[in-house]
């Protein structure tokens, strides 16, 4: 089976008609075009509608699926919110790290840079999926809830880790405590969602100033390497 990032609708936008009979491809290769295409359709509704007034049919009416074919894939919408929060929480990270690889040997703030980059470039290229992963799991109950934190960990984590490893070798201060790699998750994911509801500033890229110069500045605190 391919990967969760394999099928994310972050990753996967497409609408193709699946081929039948002989032709058609193996069965879990359709499934996970299935769940790509449900994906993308329930990052649409939520985005339309929000989540509180989204349905498992009018998900799998813009999926062009019957509704049927959504419940062999989620049991409720809750369920399918969690699944497309989680492939996308998967997929920033995979990015995240994409580019810190990219530049292994590049300054800490060069890096710093880079990161925000491919994170705030995402949430721009898929503004309803962005929806999904910043504003709407929100409402969608306890849960929903215990995942976000769970991810908000999951950032804060490896931003803490890059920065261990970047002090260790003499590159970069040591942030003063891992509550400060939080704070840093935490002011991204609120500065971001504030942009998502209510288009201030009108790029959510135009961010990236604004971030790079907080964690320079939580960094100029920490401790010399």
């Amino acid at each position: 089976m391919q990967s969760t990032i394999g099928v994310t609708i972050l990753a996967v936008q497409e609408r193709a008609t699946v081929p039948r009979g002989r032709h058609a491809p193996p069965l879990e290769v359709r499934q996970d075009r299935q769940r790509a295409r449900l994906f993308a359709a329930a990052a649409a509704v939520f985005a339309r509608v929000g989540y509180a007034d989204a349905t498992a049919e009018a998900i799998a009416r813009e999926a062009g699926m019957s509704k049927a074919t959504f419940y062999e894939h989620f049991a409720n919408k809750e369920e399918c919110i969690i699944a497309l929060f989680d492939a996308a929480v998967e997929t920033l990270l995979h990015n995240m790290r994409d580019a810190v690889a990219r530049h292994a040997d590049a300054e800490p703030t060069t890096r710093v840079r880079t990161t925000l980059e491919a994170f705030l470039g995402t949430l721009a290229r898929y503004r309803e999926e962005s929806q999904t992963l910043l504003v709407e799991i929100v409402g969608a109950g306890p849960r929903a809830m215990e995942r976000r934190d769970r991810a908000l960990d999951a950032v804060a984590t490896y931003i803490d880790e890059l920065n261990r490893v970047d002090s260790e070798r003499g590159r970069s201060p040591r942030l003063p405590s891992f509550h400060d790699a939080y704070a840093i998750t935490g002011a991204v994911v609120e500065l971001a969602s504030r942009q998502i509801r209510t288009g201030v500033p009108g790029d959510i890229r135009d961010l990236e100033p604004v971030v790079e110069r907080l964690i320079l500045g939580l960094l100029a605190a920490g401790e010399q390497p």
